[in-house]
């Protein structure tokens, strides 16, 4: 009998390497609230929007003038 330990194994790498490079975040508002992000939200200059993963896994946007500070956890 043949064991699939490699491809599990291989999933299992890859999975942990794509955790290491996100880098959640807590984005606050000028308000007071606080989004938590699964990433480093990214800076739309023409936009003027930061864009972000929220911890649902869907995507949000923020207008910068309503940010107070972003934090890397």
């Amino acid at each position: 009998m043949r064991t699939t330990t490699g491809p599990a194994l291989a999933i299992l790498i890859g999975m942990t390497l794509l955790a290491g490079c996100s880098s959640p975040s807590v984005i606050t508002l000028n308000d007071g609230r606080e989004i938590q992000t699964l990433n480093q939200p990214e800076y739309d200059d023409e936009a003027g929007f930061y864009e972000f993963e929220g911890i649902d896994g869907k995507p949000g946007r923020v207008n910068k003038d309503q940010v107070r500070t972003v934090q890397e956890l």
